[in-house]
């Protein structure tokens, strides 16, 4: 038997058992935040489309993501040592998996609402895509140039006062008295169960807009989860 495939020796296997192997930490941080960027780019394409298709893609991602974060979860409870502290690895790993939690009910509110994507909800969509390939590229970066994933971390915040911006504009034209005159004007027909019928609408659209502010909330709190590992790092 070559020595590549011998068995470990009686104290190997002790040595084993009281120091297992570290899971590397930093593939797993990498594969978690490239599942974000899967699903944010999955929920950019719902924004496009807004099919079902295109929406039960987002839901499949984010359960592949679930899967990824028990993965992650369970390897960090069996560890004996860990490169970083590990309240931050746990905080990174939760803070990664909701982003992808936040996505497919997103698309679960929109449906059950009947709520039709515009340009709002792409926009910030897009936004959150952003942030999440910034955060993926600052774990790229952890483990051997750790200090230059600050920047990514920044970029992550960055997109989440971004998405602040977008959420307040969309509210700001959701809200337009002369725009929604206008609707109401061009309806045909008792304008009373048509006005009621556009206000449930505005407040329909209004809850997907705050929803999406909140994904945005996420990526800021997984900017700061990698900013803090950073820090420590350096």
């Amino acid at each position: 038997m070559s020595e590549s495939t011998q068995e470990p020796s009686g104290l190997g296997k002790l040595i084993n058992r009281v120091f297992p192997k570290t899971p590397d930490f930093f593939a797993l941080l990498t594969d978690q935040s490239q599942q974000a960027v899967d699903g944010m780019q999955a929920l950019v394409d719902y924004m496009d489309a807004g099919t079902k298709q295109a929406g039960k893609t987002v839901k499949a991602l984010e359960s592949e993501a679930d899967d990824l974060r028990d993965r992650s979860m369970a390897a960090l409870n069996s560890a004996f040592s860990t490169p970083m502290d590990r309240e931050d690895l746990y905080r990174a790993i939760a803070t990664l998996d909701h982003l992808l939690g936040y996505a497919k009910s997103t698309v679960r509110e929109m449906e059950i609402l009947k709520v039709a994507p515009d340009q709002h909800t792409m926009a910030m969509a897009q936004e959150l895509l952003v942030g999440a390939t910034a955060l993926h590229d600052g774990y790229g970066l952890l483990e051997k140039n750790t200090a230059d994933a600050e920047p990514c971390a920044r970029a992550a915040r960055g997109a989440e006062r971004n998405i602040e911006k977008l959420y307040r504009k969309a509210i700001s034209d959701l809200f337009s008295v002369e725009d929604q005159m206008k609707e109401l004007g061009k309806m045909d027909g008792p304008t009373g169960p048509a006005a009621l019928a556009q206000v449930v609408e505005l407040f329909k659209r209004r809850e997907i807009y705050r929803h999406l502010s909140n994904a945005g909330d996420r990526i800021a709190h997984a900017g700061d989860s990698l900013h803090d590992i950073v820090v420590k790092m350096v």
